[in-house]
């Protein structure tokens, strides 16, 4: 089922006004020494399934999505200012109605270090299929389930560059709520989450978060070690008074992570992992798995990427002590095709698969460009023999296809 035309035209006239400010700013940018870009996209999200709690809406789920993009440095370069707004209208949930700013900073490039204030995004890890040691930004969930989309985080960063390794320090001043689907929304549980946050620190979002990192390369292995102190970016959840609605819960938590990955020629080694404490007893948990590329496959000279990777994590079952996860003992098989051609078209599919009851996800992402600035996405979302007892039973009649249109300026 397509969208309505009346939804079409409800979203057709703020497309139009905000790529039109983009274009306006691009050029007043430029004018004033700045470089700037953006994109404006059309999306529409079609629900394979009637939906399985009530108060969501069925089928079809169109928006548009803004993004811009501008940057200014000083004649001596050591001054320089990054701003990305980034906003969708949806047409079926408020919760997914939203602006942000992704990034929004200041830098200053020292002769032995660099300083960023504001409003960062950073991200940690080598995996494919799950970013275990990911945690300085929150998810922005309300976009997608993957995991990919993130908030933009107030930070202070040090970074200081030395012939043994890049060292990271942050001071993180203000916790950014993760966001969930509304009511109306899908990819969601049987109750929405729409009760204001609660906190185990009587800071609440004020607590000043720090973290630090190390990361280097030696040869073929690249490396990286963290730590971590502040208010959980996954929360736990406890149930309204009246019972139709959830409070997400943020804990303090330390966490300890390192990831490795080893080029050898057409192999790529992976692995991250984790120890956490704060969520019931302290947990380990493992990411890894290993990615070979076959080179030239066709004349055209398109490569194929073949994916494995093992998922184990330790955390207590009980989600009121620690957040569920779907990758507690599971498996990602996968390939990318990447055609090589002038389109650079690509494609990647896979699977992660619980070993113990056999539970699926599977996706399919696919991107081609047509002339210089428009990009087509295809993107599938679906789950097989879901057990009930499964982190992604909640979502099980939710698998859909997404189609994406974008114009970069």
């Amino acid at each position: 089922m397509l969208p309505s035309l009346r939804t079409l035209r409800s979203l057709a006239l703020p497309a139009l006004i905000l790529a039109a400010v983009i274009v306006l700013a691009q050029s007043t940018a430029h004018a004033q020494g700045w470089d700037a870009g953006g994109s404006a996209g059309v999306e529409t999200r079609i629900f394979l399934d009637d939906p399985a709690w009530p108060g969501q809406a069925d089928d079809v789920q169109s928006s548009i999505i803004l993004e811009g993009d501008f940057r200014w440095r000083s004649a001596d370069r050591r001054h320089q200012l990054v701003v990305v707004p980034w906003a969708r209208i949806d047409s079926t949930d408020e919760e997914r109605t939203h602006a942000d700013l992704r990034e929004g900073f200041y830098r200053y490039i020292g002769d032995t270090f660099t300083l960023e204030t504001g409003l960062i995004k950073v991200f940690w890890g080598v995996t494919e299929s799950r970013h275990l040691v990911d945690i300085i930004n929150q998810t922005d969930l309300v976009e997608d389930s993957d995991g990919e989309d993130k908030l933009g985080q107030p930070a202070l960063r040090l970074t200081s560059q030395r012939d043994w390794g890049r060292l990271e320090f942050f001071v993180l001043p203000g916790f950014r709520e993760r966001t969930f689907p509304g009511r109306d929304g899908r990819l969601r549980g049987p109750l929405p989450v729409t009760e204001a946050p609660l906190y185990e620190h009587a800071d609440e979002e004020r607590h000043i978060d720090l973290a630090a990192r190390w990361s280097h390369f030696l040869g073929d292995w690249d490396l990286g070690l963290a730590a971590f102190h502040g208010t959980d970016r996954e929360p736990v959840f406890t149930v309204s008074d009246s019972g139709d609605s959830l409070h997400p819960l943020y804990r303090i938590i330390t966490q300890v992570s390192a990831d490795v990955q080893l080029t050898r020629g057409p192999w790529l080694w992976k692995g991250e992992a984790i120890v956490r404490e704060g969520q019931g007893d302290t947990f380990g948990a493992f990411s890894g798995g290993l990615e070979y590329t076959f080179y030239g496959i066709t004349a055209s000279g398109a490569d194929l990427g073949v994916l494995a990777e093992y998922h184990l994590d330790g955390r207590d079952s009980d989600p009121a002590i620690a957040p569920p996860t779907a990758f507690d003992n599971d498996i990602f098989l996968g390939g990318r095709l990447a055609l090589n051609d002038i389109n650079d078209t690509s494609i990647l599919g896979g699977a992660v698969i619980d070993t113990e009851n056999g539970s699926t996800a599977a996706l399919i992402e696919a991107e081609r460009r047509f002339g210089s600035y428009i990009f087509l996405e295809l993107e599938g979302r679906f789950t097989l023999n879901v057990d009930e007892r499964d982190a992604l039973f909640p979502a099980d009649r939710d698998d859909a296809l997404t189609l994406r249109l974008t114009r970069h300026f």
